[in-house]
């Protein structure tokens, strides 16, 4: 046998190897269990189970599989994925009729990522991800409006209407970004602020499976461990980087595993409880002084990688059908809900109509919101309060003047 063919082999032993090891992790979103029976109370804690394979944790301790929950929480957890759920497939009816132009990625499929974190994280904590950031965009004090406005391209928009659906923020959500992995060196920064500040808050870094193999992504890695800075790197590994597979783009797909000093977790993220639980003990791990974490979310998106991506041709119809019938995150707590007696099928059914009838307003009112002026295109270049006395157009003679006039 040649030295070729014996390569070939070794390569392909080496990626079934992979393969096997990666399916090793639990990703389906029911497996959590209740030992005895949830209190009457719906704010008193009671105590779940994870299942034994929920975290896969590489040089450091997994979190506990004990989670503590109580009712109301996980009520509020099934609020906020269906809400999030129905305020993506409301963009997808927009952009299908023309309403919403240019790029548009939905999180359909993902919202335990997004929910998970925000259900674990203080207020004041800071968040950076791609362009997949609609869910984070509302759950760090943005709105449906605003975000579907921001969409449509209206003044109502949470950038005024010209930002798109890439560039929306807050006081604590850096955005929607859309240069593929340059927010994670930016969220190594806001992390160095809250460190030199001593502000005993953390970042979380979020990058998508396709941005893994970016050079300053391994940079931000570099300095993130070197200052031991309080920030969460968060891959969500959704198995395709738009229209390629994690296993042709990248030689080692355990995500978690590629911090080098910096200790991994693999999570299930499309379990709810398995993702809150990752979430609260990165937070602490970091605010511990422990400096940063990698952590790897195994979640999967339903639709394509964007809107003009049909999602089918790189996979088949089948493995989407199986994922949304057995392992979709929001069924899953729909199940637990049930199964546990935290709450009845009508008022599961109302919550979900009370979610359709929230996102059904927001749609209307950011229809009604008007397009941005031709005079807006002279404003939010400049952080506000620091904008120069005049700025000039695309010639000189459009200048314009932003003296005070007597």
């Amino acid at each position: 046998m040649g030295l070729v063919s014996v390569a070939r082999i070794a390569s392909r032993s080496a990626r079934l190897t992979r393969t096997v090891v990666a399916r090793g992790l639990q990703t389906t979103a029911d497996t959590t269990s209740l030992h005895g029976r949830a209190p009457e109370d719906k704010s008193e804690p009671f105590t779940l189970t994870l299942h034994e394979d929920s975290f896969h944790a590489h040089r450091m301790d997994a979190p506990s599989l004990d989670v503590e929950v109580t009712k109301d929480m996980l009520i509020g957890l099934y609020r906020d994925m269906t809400t999030m759920r129905r305020m993506e497939m409301a963009a997808d009816a927009l952009y299908k009729a023309k309403l919403i132009r240019g790029f548009c990625h939905l999180a359909i499929g993902q919202e335990a990522v997004s929910v998970g974190i925000e259900s674990a994280i203080a207020p004041e904590d800071k968040l950076i991800t791609a362009y997949r950031c609609h869910p984070f965009a509302v759950l760090r004090g943005g709105s449906i409006k605003g975000v579907l406005a921001e969409l449509l391209g209206r003044q109502a928009g949470m950038s005024n209407g010209k930002g798109g659906s890439m560039h929306m923020f807050t006081p604590t959500f850096f955005g929607g970004n859309g240069i593929v992995g340059a927010q994670v060196p930016v969220g190594a920064g806001i992390a160095f602020a809250q460190k030199y500040l001593s502000k005993g808050t953390t970042t979380f870094a979020l990058y998508g499976d396709g941005a893994s193999n970016q050079g300053q992504v391994f940079e931000a890695f570099n300095m993130a461990k070197l200052w031991d800075l309080p920030v969460i790197f968060v891959c969500e590994n959704n198995k395709y980087g738009m229209g390629t597979s994690a296993e042709r783009s990248s030689s080692n797909t355990e995500y978690f595993k590629r911090g080098d000093l910096i200790p991994g977790l693999q999570v299930n993220a499309m379990d709810i409880i398995a993702a809150h639980q990752a979430a609260k003990f990165a937070r602490q791990w970091t605010l511990d002084g422990k400096g940063p974490l990698l952590l790897e979310f195994v979640t999967y998106r339903y639709g394509g990688h964007s809107m003009s991506d049909p999602g089918t041709t790189y996979r088949t119809r089948d493995e989407i059908q199986r994922m949304r019938s057995t392992q979709d995150p929001i069924k899953g707590l729909q199940k637990y809900l049930e199964d546990w007696g935290v709450t009845t099928e009508e008022e599961l059914k109302r919550i979900d109509k009370q979610a359709k009838a929230e996102v059904d307003q927001a749609v209307a009112e950011a229809k009604a919101s008007p397009e941005p002026e031709l005079k807006d295109l002279w404003t939010d270049i400049y952080y506000k309060g620091t904008e120069p006395s005049y700025m000039r157009g695309r010639e000189r003679e459009e200048a314009r003047s932003f003296l005070p006039t007597h």
